[in-house]
């Protein structure tokens, strides 16, 4: 099961473990859904909970904290419209003080990082980014009682079976004696801790790190959740030394036919391409990406990119976690310039790009908004056909240009 977050387009960070697909689910109800309605709901799911090995007291102790909460569905209604370009999600979460606070972190914390890294082979800076970016260093690790906004997210969210199981795993956490229900807090989308777990997370990778026999994910000690994090990378497929990308120079003419594709090192030096710092690009192999287009930073994104996007299945999420590491470990800003004149589409937009491409022969893998490498590659076949730079880059001039 793939892991990760709700998506603005780009997907929020706080959630690990909220992209995974469901079935499609009947339009939400309106907020105002009657609260007998709603405990006649919880009756029929208590029933499928029990099915799957919650307990009846633990059902009793959860009832009473399995409220509706009408705030959440507003959220979920209107979290899909509008998607923030890259460069505004890193201006948000790469900043001044976030850099220095997590540099000193990592001073306050060297010894945990340094274990975590020794068993896991995830470097400090990553697992400390993570940390930052989700909950800002566990300043906001969310008040919102998780019990009710996953009961409502099952009732008449967007995604209710998928969040109904996330509810089931809640109810396990709570039954395991590792937290009471009233004590089960997080985000407004269900995630929680310093390190923003989704319940079947937390399941499936949390672990005690500190040894006390807890997976201790609420206190104010980080350790248990720092580690989590590193064990779910590990897990994924972290390769201990490999760099999560680097940031590249094209050279003047370069075929821009090769954006999303995958070559060795030594090839893309021989094609020209010459990381920002001077030194020698790292070895393995690396797929070249162009998140701002032909104007935009240049990058070779290795295989711990794509782990990273385990974590969270948001471009935008990998780069500003990637940047963040990076200058957490002292690297400095990044040297390519962002097209900021360009706006973001809004969700309508986004799907009549996939419909018109799909209208003029392009295969986008479905009619969705996002802008996975299917909808890229169309771009750049369609960008070929009409004598265009072929970078894949999504903006209104593209899309106005398609609709001529």
């Amino acid at each position: 099961m793939r892991l990760l977050i709700l998506i603005l387009c780009l997907v929020l960070p706080g959630c690990l473990g909220a992209n995974t697909s469901v079935s499609p689910r009947p339009e939400p109800r309106p907020a105002q859904a009657e609260q007998g309605d709603f405990s006649a709901w919880l009756d029929g799911f208590a029933s499928r909970a029990q099915a799957q090995g919650i307990s009846s007291a633990t059902l009793a102790q959860a009832r009473p904290h399995m409220r509706y909460r009408p705030e959440t569905i507003r959220l979920d209604q209107r979290q899909s419209e509008f998607g923030a370009r890259v460069w505004e999600y890193l201006d948000n979460a790469v900043t001044t003080g976030r850099i220095a606070q997590g540099q000193s972190l990592m001073r306050q914390h060297s010894g945990v990082l340094s274990r975590i890294e020794q068993r896991y082979g995830v470097p400090p800076e990553i697992v400390v980014a993570i940390w930052g970016i989700e909950t800002s260093y566990g300043a906001d690790r969310g008040r919102v009682p998780l019990l009710a906004t996953l009961a409502t997210l099952a009732r008449d969210g967007r995604r209710g079976a998928f969040f109904e199981d996330q509810l089931i795993d809640a109810l396990k956490i709570v039954q395991s004696g590792e937290v009471s229900a009233g004590d089960l807090i997080g985000s407004w989308a269900g995630a929680f801790g310093h390190t923003q777990f989704m319940p079947s997370s937390f399941l499936a990778y949390a672990v005690d790190f500190t040894g006390n026999g807890k997976r201790d994910f609420w206190s104010g000690d980080p350790s248990d959740a720092l580690a989590s994090a590193a064990n779910y990378l590990a897990r994924r497929g972290w390769q201990r030394g490999q760099p999560w990308a680097v940031e590249v120079i094209l050279p003047s003419g370069f075929d821009l036919g090769l954006t999303g594709q995958q070559r060795s090192a030594s090839a893309w030096a021989r094609a020209g391409l010459q990381t920002t710092t001077g030194a020698e690009i790292p070895g393995g192999d690396a797929r070249l990406i162009l998140p701002g287009g032909a104007r935009g930073p240049a990058f070779l994104a290795y295989g711990n990119y794509d782990v990273l996007k385990e974590y969270n299945i948001s471009d935008a999420y990998v780069l500003a976690l990637g940047h963040l590491s990076d200058r957490l470990r002292g690297a400095g800003a990044l040297r390519g310039q962002w097209p900021r004149s360009d706006r973001a589409l809004t969700l309508s937009e986004r799907k009549e790009v996939q419909r018109r491409l799909v209208a003029l022969g392009f295969d986008t893998a479905g009619i969705d908004g996002r802008h996975g490498p299917a909808t890229i590659a169309a771009v750049q076949g369609w960008q070929r056909q009409q004598g265009l730079p072929p970078d894949g880059y999504i903006n209104a001039e593209l899309l106005a240009r398609l609709r001529r």
